[in-house]
């Protein structure tokens, strides 16, 4: 096994240029296929997990008001107001039919050592195993990767899903970035049992990640029903890419690759077929100056001043 990319052989001399971001607006096929072979370096996606339910995210806001229904700070009562509710239907009658040609084109896309990580939960994750080694060939496959949180409501009939499960395959499995020192650590269980060094230093994370889903009154919080934490998507953009390399996602969603790539000096491309998820976007991304292709933010969707809007 030689991963490339290792913090340290990354070549500094070269400074690389500024990212850039670009958001495509559309069904990703054939967007997928107007791109050239060998054109990316890290594709992540997170497609509709395919629940048969409508995915949605309640938006509220709180009012002052003595006889409301929740308690704030110093005892001062709060009315909770629904202002809107964004959703999506999660159903399709053939999803591997609809994902298999987009993990074709996702190959075809990678350059030599490039890898590709694909977002799901336990409903589909067998199967698309089984098509992705049909596409990379089993011996890509390199992980396994389980997204444990533990928050929200907890059955009583069965054992609570609290995990998503995200594959990880190496288009050349001898030959791949994977950032060793460039891994976030995390706290010992047991610092007893290690040296004080290694307490203070921490360990590196197994298969096994624990993370809290995003905060649903936290500022990294966009309302977008399947937004994904940054602290996850960070360490895959920081481990599996280099400075300067280019980064798809072609369900993008709120956009969490390109903020994460963006800010980690990675470049990327986002493709997604909800107008929803263009304005969404539209207003997290607007630091990043993106260009957009096939569609037009309204001066209402982005902060004000934005680069978008001087």
């Amino acid at each position: 096994m030689t991963p490339s990319g290792a913090a340290g052989t990354f070549n500094h001399m070269t400074a690389p240029a500024d990212p850039t971001l670009e958001i495509y607006f559309g069904d990703s096929l054939p967007i997928l296929r107007g791109f050239p072979d060998e054109a990316f370096d890290l594709i992540y996606i997170d497609p509709p997990f395919n629940t048969g339910k409508t995915q949605a995210r309640l938006q509220t806001r709180t009012v002052r008001d003595a006889n409301g229904d929740r308690t704030g700070f110093k005892g001062r009562r709060y009315r909770t107001v629904r202002v809107g509710t964004k959703a999506f239907a999660d159903n399709f009658d053939d999803f591997l039919g609809f994902i298999e040609p987009r993990l074709q084109e996702a190959r075809r896309l990678l350059k030599p050592n490039g890898s590709f990580f694909l977002h799901l939960d336990c409903r589909e994750v067998h199967y698309c195993k089984v098509l992705l080694d049909g596409v990379f060939g089993r011996e890509s496959f390199m992980n396994e990767i389980i997204w444990a949180y533990d928050y929200g409501a907890r059955s009583k009939t069965k054992w609570p899903t609290k995990h998503d499960n995200i594959l990880w395959y190496a288009k050349d499995p001898i030959n791949y970035t994977y950032r060793y020192d460039d891994i976030d650590r995390i706290p010992y269980l047991a610092p007893g049992l290690v040296t004080k060094e290694k307490a203070r230093r921490g360990k590196t994370p197994t298969d096994t990640w624990w993370h809290t889903i995003v905060s649903p009154t936290g500022k990294e919080k966009t309302g977008y029903p399947t937004q994904k934490p940054l602290g996850i998507i960070n360490r895959i953009v920081r481990v599996h890419s280099n400075p300067g390399d280019r980064i798809l996602d072609f369900f993008a969603g709120s956009g969490t690759i390109g903020e994460a790539a963006i800010r980690s000096g990675r470049s990327a491309v986002l493709i997604d077929s909800s107008a929803e998820a263009m304005r969404v976007m539209a207003e997290r991304l607007a630091f990043a100056r993106p260009v957009f292709h096939g569609y037009k933010p309204a001066p209402r969707d982005v902060p004000q001043p934005s680069p978008l809007w001087p």
